[in-house]
């Protein structure tokens, strides 16, 4: 049995009795697929007081045609390994809304994907990538295939087998993936070539996450982990803080929590501790950054190498996250729903002042009430990772104009764009009546974007 939204705001009365029947709806049209449903209940249950001050969003059923994708894609990908044996996985592209621009979204390689998951977050990005600014709209994709493990020429195989079946459905104006977990540059390179062969066109705009050397964007590998951080600080900021000498405990040790560490310590705070599937390893000195790096992105080592190498100045705890390690500032930068109402209850007990999420939808539902209730400031992902999509929206500007920019340049833009997002949401909410409420500010401020654009171009 579901649970009744229950929602955050004022008018909350009216605007469940005007939700609720919707979220029920969609429980019975998309059986299963819990992080949907989860993904769409967080933003369902902040809408009420919208829903009410403006009913021709209701007449026109603006709610209803957002929750459904436009386009949903699975099919086949058969390819052979370095054996000679054959394996056939599922491919996957939602291509959710393309009110703001052609849909945008990255593609993950990891045996959990399924079409649940993919939805959720093809869902999420629709309202990120609106309150970007950026012309964009909203898709996701992926597949079962796991690249751990797989030697360069199976994964390019997996890789030209999904892009042949794909291609068909992309393009600069029409659809543009990127890079999400299990694809990174190796991937990228592989489907754009794939994509090039088949199309006869050396169409940039196409992929995102390219090498910098043939299309792609200085400061897009930096881009969500520092974004999220630089969210991080402006929330701070509000409060008449920031993060100088602050203690971080960062989840994840991938591209995201590598680069969220990079910013931190580049902004003064002292990241102790981070994480993967193994466990956490805590550095009371700080996290040697230059050694993660080696041991995560070229020898793809796990946490515990990290303390082994590091000696008595780290320990690794086996089997746990790292949330029961004292911070003033928590960064979940792993996957789905990692961070639990336990996790957040110690975070409390322990001083925590800010959570930003680096990864998609990394809090329960529950988690992120605690944190409300306690004063804590709260950023939802679609606001605080935002800016690796920001950059992938630049990476397309570039490529529109056949130009390349600095480092500085870049990052500079992004910096502006995770201020915009910060302004943006941080107003929405006190005008909606919840100052301070970021989970309120951004689901409002990106439905706002997508319900105005929808509405103009009529029933489509």
């Amino acid at each position: 049995m579901s649970t009744p939204l229950t929602p955050h705001t004022r008018d909350d009365d009216a605007g469940a009795r005007l939700i609720e029947p919707l979220y029920q709806e969609i429980l019975r049209r998309n059986v299963g697929e819990t992080e949907f449903h989860q993904a769409v209940r967080e933003v369902l249950e902040t809408l009420g007081p919208v829903l009410t001050k403006r009913p021709e969003l209701v007449d026109a059923r603006i709610v209803e045609r957002v929750c459904e994708p436009e386009r949903q894609l699975i099919f086949r990908v058969p390819w052979s390994d370095d054996a000679g044996g054959i394996h056939v996985n599922r491919g996957f592209r939602v291509e959710f809304n393309s009110s703001l621009g052609p849909y945008k979204g990255g593609l993950r390689f990891h045996p959990s994907v399924n079409l649940g998951i993919v939805k959720f977050l093809g869902f999420e990005q629709i309202f990120k990538n609106a309150l970007t600014g950026m012309p964009i709209g909203g898709g996701k994709g992926g597949s079962d295939f796991d690249p751990k493990g797989r030697s360069d020429a199976e994964v390019m195989r997996f890789c030209q087998s999904f892009m042949t079946e794909l291609h068909r459905h992309l393009g600069e104006y029409t659809d543009v993936p990127a890079g999400d977990i299990g694809v990174g540059g190796r991937e990228i390179g592989y489907l754009f070539g794939q994509y090039k062969r088949i199309t006869n066109r050396y169409e940039s705009g196409v992929l995102t996450g390219k090498g910098v050397g043939w299309g792609g964007a200085q400061a897009r590998t930096e881009a969500t982990g520092y974004g999220c951080v630089m969210f991080t600080d402006e929330m701070l900021r509000v409060r008449g803080q920031d993060l100088d000498r602050r203690r971080v405990v960062v989840s994840g040790s991938g591209n995201v929590a590598l680069y969220a560490t990079e910013k931190a310590q580049q902004l003064g705070a002292t990241v102790v501790a981070c994480s993967d599937s193994g466990g956490y390893v805590v550095d009371e000195k700080g996290i040697d950054l230059d050694l993660l790096k080696e041991i995560k992105e070229t020898g793809r080592g796990r946490v515990a190498d990290y303390a082994e190498r590091r000696g008595r100045d780290a320990h690794f705890v086996a089997g746990r996250g790292p949330w029961e390690v004292p911070c003033d500032v928590a960064l979940p930068c792993a996957t789905q729903n990692e961070l639990t109402a336990e996790d957040a209850a110690v975070l409390v007990r322990n001083g925590v002042q800010a959570v930003a999420e680096g990864a998609n939808m990394p809090t329960t539902p529950e988690a992120v009430r605690v944190f409300q209730e306690a004063g804590v400031a709260f950023a939802p992902g679609k606001a605080a990772n935002a800016g690796g999509v920001a950059t992938s929206a630049l990476e397309m500007q570039q490529n529109a104009s056949r130009d390349s920019w600095t480092f500085a340049h870049t990052e500079e833009r992004l910096a502006e764009i995770m201020r915009h997002i910060h302004d943006t949401s941080h107003e929405t909410a006190a005008r909606y009546g919840a100052p301070g409420n970021y989970v309120v500010g951004a689901n409002i401020a990106g439905f706002e974007l997508v319900a105005e654009a929808m509405l103009a171009q009529g029933l489509i």
